[in-house]
Order: C-alpha cells, then structure tokens, then sequence
C-alpha cells in the first residue's frame, strides 16, 4: 500500500507539472507558432472553424508543456522506480534518460531543419499549375508534430538495440548479420514516416536510420 500511495504522489506531481508548465507555456505559443511554420516558407495558414485556432494554440501549448515538464516527470519516474532496482541496474537507468533525451532532441532537430523544409516544399508546390495551396493552420500544426514527434522516436533506435542485447534478445553478432535487413527496413521506415513519394526525402530518412543501427551495434558491442 505504501508503493501504491507513493505511485500516486508521483502521478499527482507529474500532472500538476504538467498541467502548469501548459498554462505557462501559453504565453508562448504566438512564438512557437510562429517558429514551426518557419519550414513552410513563409506560408500564412488559414483557419476554417471558429474554434480551430484555438484548439491549435492549445495543442502547441500542451507540447510545449509537455517538453517543459518532462524532467520533472522523468525525475518522479526514476524515483519511483529506483527502490527496485539493483545497483549495477540504477547505473544504467541514470545514463539512458539523459542519452534517450539528446537522442529525441537529435530527431527533433533533424526533422525540423533537413526533413521539414524539403517535404513541405514538396507537398505545397506539388500541382502548384492546377490548384493553389491553403493549408488551414490546425492541419499544418498536426502535421509538423506528427512528423517531428516520429522522427524523435525513430532516433532511439540505438537505446533499443542496447536494451534488446542486455536482455540477451540479441547480441551484435546477430545484429552485425542482418545488416541487409536493418538497410531494407530504414527504407521501409523512411516511406512510412516522410509524407511524400518521392526518394529524395525517403533517401534523407532511411540513411540517418542505417546509421543509427550502425551506432546501436557498436554500443551493442560494447555492453
């Protein structure tokens, strides 16, 4: 009963943060609105329902707390987590969450600067002769999240594949092994990820993706 009363402080704690660095992250907003459509090229969206542009300005202040809050969740995790762990298991837990963070921050950035301008200017010029593009800004912004939000998770990659040999799933032999596979499904991952057809933009994905199996095999090998 005590881990369950201690679960819920943490929870409690996390919302709270959570919820605050939102309403924090509120003022905001205007700027980091303004920050995502910067890949665009100018573009100005347009809004189609009355409430649209509100819903929106929520969402990028929901992410932005989110991002705000994060280390104080993490921090309630670990402590919650941390009685059971062994020694040599805490050892490891304090080095994946500042190495999972760089990495997601890693794929944020990379979609935002490489991925982000080319697909966009893809995707609006793309029958430019036929149709003009009006985007509306709700769409524009789950767009932009979605695709910044999975590139951070594609780059954990590396913390995947260490986790899977610690546990003995795998071992880099193996991994060494399936290299054909692990090139294969960059590509495959790359075409579900990137919204255009075109092997440009999947090329620019599936490549970073490859290497960052390269590096997990390495960290593979070392553990």
């Amino acid at each position: 009963m005590e881990h369950l009363d201690e679960l819920r402080t943490r929870l409690i704690i996390s919302v709270l943060a959570l919820v605050g660095a939102t309403m924090f992250m509120f003022v905001f907003t205007g700027t980091f609105l303004e920050i995502l459509l910067v890949p665009s090229g100018g573009i100005k969206p347009i809004f189609l329902k009355p409430t649209e542009m509100f819903v929106t300005y929520f969402k990028v202040a929901f992410i932005g707390g989110a991002a705000l809050a994060m280390p104080v969740i993490v921090y309630n995790l670990i402590r919650f987590v941390v009685p059971g762990l062994k020694p040599n298991e805490k050892k490891y837990l304090y080095l994946v969450v500042p190495v999972t963070t760089v990495l997601f921050l890693a794929g944020l950035a990379f979609g935002y600067f490489v991925l982000l301008p080319f697909a966009l200017r893809y995707l609006l010029t793309f029958g430019g002769d036929i149709a003009t593009a009006q985007i509306s800004i709700g769409e524009y912004i789950s767009f932009v999240s979605t695709l910044l939000i999975w590139m951070g998770a594609a780059f954990e990659l590396p913390i995947i594949i260490v986790f899977l040999t610690k546990v003995k799933i795998v071992n880099h032999k193996q991994l060494r092994s399936y290299w054909k596979y692990a090139f294969m499904g960059s590509f495959i991952a790359a075409a579900v990820i990137t919204p255009t057809p075109d092997p440009i933009n999947q090329a620019m994905v599936a490549i970073p993706l490859y290497l960052l199996y390269e590096i997990g095999v390495l960290f593979a090998r070392v553990v």
